[in-house]
């Protein structure tokens, strides 16, 4: 299921944004903005901004937004990383 989003005539001509390529923005804005809140996880928020996975990284830090990345993920990854070793 796709969606669309109706943005009024008015909104999109106060953006401060270049008019060419302003959706692809606009999207990437989405997709870090529901990242930051936790509605969306990183994987699909990289899908929605349309980048990889170095690209959406370094998107997070250039809009200062710290990776959703807790203490129990890092523990989890310890314990996969051990098992890929043995």
């Amino acid at each position: 299921m796709d969606m669309t989003l109706e943005i009024p005539e008015g909104v999109v001509q106060a953006l401060r944004l270049p008019r060419k390529g302003t959706k692809e923005e606009l999207k990437k804005l989405l997709a870090v903005t529901l990242y930051e809140k936790g509605i969306l996880g990183i994987g699909k928020a990289r899908e929605l901004a349309g980048a990889s996975k170095l690209e959406f990284y370094a998107l997070l830090k250039k809009e200062g937004v710290p990776l959703n990345y807790s203490e129990e993920d890092a523990e989890k990854d310890i314990i996969t990383a051990k098992a890929l070793t043995v």
